[in-house]
Order: structure tokens, then C-alpha cells, then sequence
């Protein structure tokens, strides 16, 4: 399946000189659903995950899916004020700005094995600020996976001390 007509690409959002790879109308598809996570879950499956980490929002999507597909815990990482037990944060650049992300300091225990998951990987900010968590908690990161990641921002190079795997890749 061709996923990458299932992409809407919406220019200018959410600023000017941006352009928004829309998963939407991804989603909107069911059998291109079923293919994104059958896709994302093979080369995981045999790899004993504990944890599935969705990076807010849009990493819930198909980080809670992938998670019961792998038999694994789901762990949401989100903004500042959106989780309500103890906490760690880590702040992170955007490609327009800078942002924060926290994960419950009980979410991932010591030698956990950990899949990392996000719709897109752009200048890797949030990436790598997840994997700085997930490190601080001692969890093991066996994989950071995206649906897309986007070349030209170069966010591998932010993330080399991990494993990257995506789907879809754009200039």
C-alpha cells in the first residue's frame, strides 16, 4: 500500500514556511491504519517491549494500538501540566520554537525494555528529550519509531545512541 497518498500535506501550518504532513486522513482509512501498525510492530515483535512510549498527541495514536499488538504496557509522554502524579520533565526544540515533555516518574522502571513511538521525526527535539526520560527513569530503549521522518531536518543526528526505524520518508 502506497501510505504516502494517504498523507495530506497542508502548507503554512502551523506557521508560515511550514509544511504539515496531515495523518488524518491517514487514519481516516482503516486498512491504512491496520498497515501502519503491522508495519511498525514487525521488527518489534520477538524483541520482549515492556513499554510502548507515545510521544503527546499524536504518538497515543498509534502508540496504545502498537502497545496491545506487542503485548506491552502504553506510557503516555506529555506537556507540562496534563499528567497528575509525580513527575521528570526535559525540554526540547521545535523547528518554531521550544517546548517541555514529562513522563510519570513510575511509568518506566529500571530494565524495562522500551519502544519509543511518534507520527514524525522533524529536527528529533522531541525524540530525543523522550529518550533523556526514559534514560533518567533507566528504562532500556530498544527502538525510536515515526511514521515519517523528514531528511532535510536531519533529526537522526540528535538520536545516534538509539536505533531509528520510520515508514515513510520525505526530502
Amino acid at each position: 500500500m502506497d501510505l504516502k497518498s494517504k498523507i495530506r500535506e497542508v502548507p503554512d501550518f502551523p506557521k508560515t514556511g511550514i509544511l504539515f504532513y496531515d495523518i488524518t486522513t491517514l487514519l481516516a482509512d482503516p486498512e491504512a491504519s491496520r498497515v501502519v501498525i503491522d508495519r511498525l510492530a514487525a521488527p518489534y515483535a520477538d524483541q520482549g517491549i515492556d513499554k510502548v512510549v507515545g510521544i503527546e498527541s499524536r504518538g497515543f495514536i498509534f502508540g496504545a494500538t502498537l502497545a496491545e499488538r506487542l503485548q506491552a504496557g502504553f506510557v503516555p509522554v506529555r506537556k507540562p501540566g496534563k499528567l497528575p502524579a509525580e513527575r521528570i520533565e526535559e525540554s526540547y526544540n521545535l523547528e518554531y520554537g521550544s517546548d517541555m515533555l514529562c513522563i510519570h516518574k513510575d511509568a518506566v522502571s529500571a530494565g524495562e525494555r522500551v519502544l519509543v513511538v511518534d507520527d514524525l521525526l522533524a529536527t528529533g527535539g522531541t525524540m530525543a528529550a523522550t529518550a533523556k526520560l526514559i534514560q533518567r527513569l533507566e528504562g532500556e530503549i530498544v527502538a525510536l519509531a515515526c511514521v515519517i521522518e523528514l531528511l532535510a531536518l536531519n533529526g537522526r543526528d540528535k538520536l545516534k545512541a538509539h536505533p531509528v526505524f520510520t515508514l515513510l520518508t520525505y526530502d
